[in-house]
């Protein structure tokens, strides 16, 4: 090979690259910053009307009404947000964002590990920071989330992230916060492409897998009370079930098996668990209600999944556990789950049209899910003390008419805005236009 062609090569994959890189995050907050006269939302189910929100060195120090709080604005920089509202940054729990960018190129693709039993396998170093579709969160405010990776019986270890970073180690929040584990489904249904009949059957096998499971944690059990003289990592990586560090996720929809998954981690003395999907917790609400179990939401925009369930059964879901006073959070999970997280404010608002306040489902998006991973100290609402993780929206930004983002912080960091698909929007919106 010449060396022109290798220069040429060169210059070509430096431009490929640079092509795929995001915008280079925010600097740190160098200037107090006070935003005035907005509607403010403060994440807990309050709001305040005609607000003042200052904040210094990333910390909220002051969230108040106006007209009760006179503040020298002298050396600030003054974001007049009037008729405006200001919301804390929406967080995305359960999520495979930054962990694939292109589904059909292999080497962009991080969400699974091979095997069943990978409680070792951290989502945290295999986040990609510069993931466009990271990036494309931000315009809907949703500005924080748990990376999650996917496949096997103990999927993996999960970490909280804020979506505007160098790499992961400035991305994360929380390293390691939980360990994900998909329950065994009691019903199955036949392998059509095997001859078998596809109609739901008892799983045959259900006990069987629930007893590897426990098998398996047995083990680790054995393992850390012992003297680890040889590493088990898959071993290793479940101790902080036990001691209270990590938090038990466990994906499971059904009433016999949210109900066995409950029994199991309570004779294994898991000290802290979440059930991820939930379909049907409103059957078992009082139970998770009197054991403080939390509920990640399956997808509000989803059909029901048995003919005799209500038509709108996955929109009523939030309101039936929330009036059992189940803590719950909305997540996006399904197909296509990456591409439809940035509509999780939606997916908040059509809960609304099915019984709950707006401040209620707000908090499904913020305080809650900050509360169910660990972060409610410096997250999920506007209050003195913590994070200045925000935005500022035209309207009502549960409503997709209406959510039009124009300042978005975090840590009190001035975000951009732009994305490879509003450059596009851009772009494309004067095709017409210049051609007249």
């Amino acid at each position: 090979m010449t060396t022109s062609y290798k220069l040429i090569l060169l210059v070509l994959c430096l431009n490929f690259h640079l092509g795929l890189a995001q915008q280079t995050p925010a600097a740190i907050q160098s200037k107090t910053i006070a935003i005035t006269g907005a509607t403010a939302h403060l994440g807990n189910g309050t709001t305040i009307e005609n607000s003042i929100i200052v904040f210094k060195e990333g910390k909220l120090t002051t969230v108040a009404a106006s007209t009760l709080n006179k503040i020298d604005l002298a050396n600030m920089e003054v974001i007049d947000a009037s008729g405006k509202h200001v919301y804390p940054g929406f967080i995305i729990p359960n999520s495979t964002l930054g962990l694939v960018e292109i589904d059909a190129v292999r080497a962009t693709d991080d969400e699974s590990e091979l095997g069943s039993w990978n409680p070792h396998i951290r989502s945290l170093i295999a986040y990609n920071a510069e993931s466009k579709i990271v990036e494309s969160m931000r315009p809907n405010g949703v500005l924080i989330g748990q990376i999650t990776p996917t496949g096997g019986r103990i999927t993996g270890t999960s970490s909280v992230v804020q979506f505007d970073a160098w790499n992961w180690e400035d991305a994360a929040i929380k390293v390691d916060d939980g360990i994900h584990m998909n329950w065994p489904n009691s019903f199955s249904r036949g392998r059509w492409w095997m001859g078998e009949d596809p109609a739901m059957k008892i799983n045959a096998d259900y006990e069987t897998q629930i007893n590897d499971i426990r098998d398996y944690f047995n083990a680790s059990k054995t393992y850390n009370k012992g003297d680890k003289q040889t590493v088990n990592l898959p071993q290793k990586a479940l101790s902080g079930l036990f001691d209270g560090s990590k938090t038990l996720y466990i994906d499971v929809d059904d009433e016999k098996g949210i109900t066995d998954a409950i029994h199991f981690a309570k004779v294994e003395d898991i000290k802290s668990m979440v059930i991820v999907g939930g379909y049907d917790a409103y059957k078992v609400a009082d139970l998770l209600a009197k054991n403080k179990i939390p509920v990640l939401l399956n997808r509000v925009h989803s059909r029901p999944k048995s003919t005799d369930d209500d038509y709108d059964l996955p929109f009523k879901l939030a309101k039936l556990l929330t009036d059992k006073g189940v803590l719950i959070a909305l997540q996006a999970n399904g197909e296509m789950e990456r591409m439809t997280s940035r509509n999780l404010p939606f997916y908040a608002g059509t809960t609304v049209a099915y019984g709950l306040t707006k401040e209620q489902a707000l908090q499904l998006i913020t305080l809650n899910p900050a509360k169910i991973l660990g972060i409610d100290n410096a997250y999920g609402s506007l209050e003195v003390g913590k994070s200045a993780t925000l935005f500022i929206s035209e309207g009502d930004a549960l409503d997709m008419r209406t959510n039009i983002i124009s300042r978005a912080f975090i840590d009190g960091r001035d975000l951009t805005l732009e994305t490879h698909q509003t450059e596009l929007w851009k772009r494309y919106s004067q095709k017409y236009k210049d051609q007249k």
